[in-house]
């Protein structure tokens, strides 16, 4: 396995950053197209939390991530030290490819133009992938790096269908290959798992790494179900019809986890950074640093690596 930090340095040869922009986009799980109210576990601000305001132009929240991120360059700098910036831009929010695709593929090769950006990430569903976007996402990965992020969660079909994720997992190996075909391999695939979802037991949660793992992704993001205010989740769980995943629990699934994957598999992620104002359960993935520590440690003990 090779962690994410390993992996863009080998791309580009020192540290990189993923600054995360919106696209102003939405969901078919939203706008009534397969439903309204989006997944279970989804707020209204959808999957990302940490983004730029969506009604601000693009040149200005490319601007306002690197601020952010710069801080942590600001040690370097004060001793003098060279400090080459290098970026990934993060479309995260909702669903990047569902829209007016004339409009998102010039945003995205409008991002892509930008000094220091040296890739593009885009995270959306295996069923909001038309072949019109397809073509241009094949012909963009020949200019700069393109990384398409999928939305997978669980191999369990039942549970897919309660958390209303509205697509079949044989949809997701087809886009999966879909994205490899239409750039030749150039596309880095990566998929996201979460573990804990209401319905799935601990071998559910490794058939959906299996599955992941045979579909042929070229990374893999895991993360603990977390419960965050405005979702129907939440009203579950006040309700006591969902049980969190502790700590202790969850360790031991990623263990069993990290032993499926390949060599050549790239680990994006292992926790996830639930928004700690809107964060109901678990109260433990609150603090991710401490986290992220306990985890190397364990994986360590398998020698295993983990992503910075």
């Amino acid at each position: 396995m090779i962690s994410v930090s390993d992996y863009y340095k080998s791309l580009f040869g020192q540290k990189v950053y993923k600054i995360a922009l919106d696209a102003g986009c939405t969901c078919p799980n939203r706008d009534g197209t397969l439903g309204y109210g989006g997944c279970i576990f989804c707020n209204q601000s959808g999957s990302g939390d940490f983004i730029p305001e969506r009604n601000l132009p693009i040149e200005r929240q490319i601007e306002n991530a690197k601020t952010i991120v710069n801080s942590k360059f600001s040690r370097k700098a004060a001793r003098g030290e060279t400090v080459n910036k290098k970026y990934i831009v993060y479309f995260q929010n909702f669903t990047n490819t569902y829209g007016d695709q004339d409009r998102l593929c010039s945003l995205f090769k409008k991002a892509a133009s930008f000094p220091d950006i040296v890739g593009i990430a885009i995270g959306t569903r295996p069923d909001c992938l038309s072949e019109k976007m397809l073509s241009f996402l094949g012909e963009l990965s020949r200019k700069t790096f393109m990384q398409v992020e999928l939305g997978f969660q669980t191999a369990n079909e039942k549970t897919a269908q309660y958390c209303r994720r509205g697509f079949t997992n044989n949809i997701y190996i087809d886009a999966v290959n879909r994205l490899h075909k239409a750039s030749e391999g150039r596309i880095h695939v990566v998929t996201h798992i979460i573990f804990g979802l209401p319905g799935d037991s601990a071998d559910d949660m490794m058939a959906t790494v299996k599955t992941a793992v045979n579909s042929r992704t070229d990374g893999i993001k895991i993360t603990v179900l977390y419960v965050v205010e405005g979702t129907d989740l939440a009203t579950e769980y006040r309700a006591g019809k969902l049980k969190i995943l502790e700590k202790d629990e969850y360790f031991e699934l990623l263990q069993k986890a990290v032993k499926q994957l390949p060599e050549n598999m790239v680990i994006h992620r292992l926790t996830g950074d639930p928004p700690k104002r809107i964060l109901i359960a678990p109260e433990w993935t609150a603090n991710k640093r401490q986290v992220m520590n306990e985890i190397r440690n364990i994986i360590k003990a398998s020698e295993n690596p983990i992503p910075n």
